[in-house]
């Protein structure tokens, strides 16, 4: 018999394996166990455990810290006090009773499935071939066409005790069979070693597929109807990166949500079936689908071609009639122990010759969405093209997604980061101020855009805060408006639109006047005064359409009000940026949207500025050495504190949050102190 170690690794390897693939199951979805003989340290004798995947965790990524430990005499005894279906809610409590130690992390719904059915290995997935079967009209005559006695079918039972009771009883009967199809839900496999689990996983998985190929439709979707065809790709995602703070808006008119933004092949040849409507209104079927992805999309059934002003002007009618139909079906399947409605905007938005638009609490979340839906649609694809498309039935769908079980699931997630939701567009910042500012807002929770002029730079930056769900990287030269209006158009279908700009993108040339040449002046004008003119000018049109409110804030300067020597160029700009601050808070307020202003003394530590020659210039004038530059800057502050970049981040960070709500038109003094640039 494999040592415990051996079990655990081939667990983990073969829950790896199978969850790398997205045919076979979904991110987080799905689950792996193995049963196997350890020493009790308590008696020393030998007890039977199981290792089971934990609530929540994904196949792809697992790891034994990932695993629930339960004792399997205990599990199997649990059979005896099962009270019968109406009540097997009750059984999850038990499966605390049962945990060997500690336990390793919460055992899930499908812990009675793994322990039950009598083979040392099991696997249940949710694959797009298997599902597809397993929604059919006919599924049960397709399941014994296809596999024979080999994989049985199991009708549509809501995951839990009882279901686990249905698996064990079948392969007890039936010892020749290797799964079953899940009615409505997906493949349960099993094996005596872990390699004969995941080949007779896979088996099934590839038969299925194999089988629809073979047998499929040429037309799953119905014919496709030309008008819904897709656009040319610029074209598309021009439309797109328009439409996507509008649909963020919609999406978000209950709770904050972040975007995400899918044109695939698939999602385009589904929204060109004729068939598109008629697919979406039955909604998904598998309960790890429809948990993120909602019972039913929101469909803006629309010719391709048109333009995107008629789009807007149809949307409110289109969310009211969302919300509506999905507050209908609350009550329609709502008993008086339900939780509340959570919410009734959409999380999946489709647009004829355009693509898919996804939601969720986080970028994440909403990308893991897009991909549900997408599998949801290679289930209806593979099931229309066999038979008939017949997911579970609306009140079972209810029944899971308002489940007592799932809500409490809810609850044990942490709290929100307070910059949870927000979407953060900050410029220059693949290196200093801008840098730490991006760093501090993705601690917090933030979806960050770095805009910077050198796209390797953003593209590294934004790589060293985490994967594209945190952080991308985009080329901005803010003093071209194209330029700008691209990479806001980047951070639209990257995170659904905008909440919260830095207009950080600067530099210095520290000349007196009579040296300071007109190339000088517009160079630094350009790059600070209309450039943050640029950007703040075009990431309100996002933030006004979203209706979300949002942040503006001008990184600007104690030399905005403080006349320092030889700085005529830098400084005057700095008082545009601050003048700007007033103008824009008093005319964007009605949006909702505040802005303010940071007013950083020298920050020289890791700043791409000073680094630049603007260190040496100023040493210079004050007749110093370079390196002594931020001592010197701090000696002359009524605190005695160098200011670095992670002291203005601090200040963008507290200026952002919920704290300061009723500010706007604020300008906050981040310099340790320097009395002559006091505001009056």
């Amino acid at each position: 018999m494999a040592t415990v170690n051996n079990t655990v690794e081939q667990l983990v390897q073969r829950s790896n394996s199978l969850g790398a693939d997205p045919r076979n199951t979904n991110y987080a979805g799905g689950n792996t166990s193995a049963k196997g003989t350890d020493i009790d340290p308590v008696t020393g004798e030998d007890v039977e455990l199981l290792w089971v995947k934990g609530s929540g965790g994904d196949l792809g990524t697992l790891t034994p810290e990932g695993l629930a430990v339960l004792r399997l005499d205990r599990v199997r005894a649990m059979t005896q006090t099962y009270p019968g279906v109406d009540r097997e809610d009750e059984m999850v409590a038990g499966f605390d009773y049962a945990l060997h130690g500690r336990g390793g992390t919460a055992p899930s719904i499908d812990t009675a499935m793994h322990g039950l059915v009598n083979a040392d290995h099991v696997d249940h997935l949710h694959p797009d071939s298997g599902i597809a079967i397993a929604t059919s009209a006919n599924g049960e005559e397709l399941t014994r066409k296809i596999f024979g006695d080999k994989v049985l079918w199991v009708p549509w039972r809501r995951p839990g005790f009882q279901l686990g009771l249905d698996i064990a009883e079948i392969k007890e009967a039936s010892p020749q069979a290797v799964g079953v199809i899940l009615g409505g839900h997906g493949i349960t496999a099993w094996g005596d070693t872990s390699a004969e689990s995941e080949t007779n996983s896979r088996w099934i998985i590839d038969t299925a597929a194999k089988y629809i190929e073979d047998h499929g439709s040429a037309e799953p979707f119905g014919a496709t109807r030309t008008d819904y065809a897709a656009l040319p790709e610029d074209e598309r995602r021009s439309k797109a990166a328009r439409l996507a703070p509008h649909l963020r808006g919609i999406a978000s008119h209950d709770h904050a949500m972040v975007g995400h933004f899918t044109d695939s092949d698939a999602v385009l040849e589904f929204l060109a079936g004729d068939k598109l409507s008629a697919l979406a209104e039955l909604g998904t079927s598998c309960p790890d689908h429809f948990l993120r992805t909602k019972v039913k999309p929101m469909v803006i059934d629309l010719p391709s071609e048109t333009p995107v002003d008629e789009i807007l002007a149809a949307l409110p009618a289109l969310h009211e009639s969302y919300r509506a139909d999905y507050r209908a079906y609350y009550d329609r399947h709502a008993a008086s122990d339900s939780p509340a409605m959570r919410g009734a905007d959409p999380a999946i938005i489709l647009v004829p010759g355009i693509g898919m638009f996804s939601y969720g609490a986080d970028k994440q979340t909403a990308r893991v969405a897009g991909e549900f839906y997408v599998n949801a649609i290679n289930v209806m694809r593979g099931a229309e093209s066999l038979s008939t498309y017949s997911p579970i039935s609306e009140a079972e769908k209810f029944r899971i997604e308002y489940w007592s079980l799932e809500e409490a699931k809810l609850r044990r997630k942490p709290a929100p980061r307070p910059m949870a939701t927000r979407v953060a567009f900050v410029t220059g910042a693949a290196s200093g101020i801008g840098k730490a500012i991006a760093a501090r807002l993705a601690a917090e929770g933030a979806c960050v855009v770095i805009a910077d002029l050198d796209l390797e730079k953003a593209q590294t930056a934004a790589a060293e805060l985490g994967t594209s769900d945190v952080a991308i990287g985009v080329a901005a030269d803010v003093s071209n408006e194209s330029d700008v209006q691209a990479a806001l158009a980047e951070a639209s279908l990257a995170f659904g639109g905008v909440d919260l700009v830095v207009n950080n993108a600067g530099l210095s040339l520290s000349k007196p006047l009579l040296e300071t040449s007109e190339k000088d002046w517009d160079l630094q004008h350009d790059v600070m005064a209309k450039g943050s003119f640029l950007v703040s000018k075009n990431a309100a049109r996002i933030l006004i359409d979203q209706g979300m409110g949002g942040d503006i804030v001008y990184i600007s300067s104690k030399n905005s009000v403080f006349a320092g020597p030889n700085n005529i160029a830098y400084s005057a700009t700095k008082a545009d940026q601050a003048h700007q601050v007033r103008l824009l808070a008093v005319e964007l307020g009605e949006h909702g949207i505040r802005v303010n202003g940071i007013n950083p003394d020298g920050v020289v530590r890791g700043s791409g500025i000073f680094a630049g020659g603007w260190g040496a210039q100023r040493a210079k004038t004050y007749g110093i050495d370079e390196k002594d530059l931020g001592k010197f800057y701090a000696q002359r502050t009524i605190l005695g504190r160098e200011v670095v970049p992670e002291t203005v981040a601090n200040a963008v960070f507290a200026l952002c949050t919920s704290d300061f709500s009723h500010t706007t038109g604020l300008h906050v003094p981040v310099d340790a102190g320097v009395a002559a640039a006091f505001l009056r």
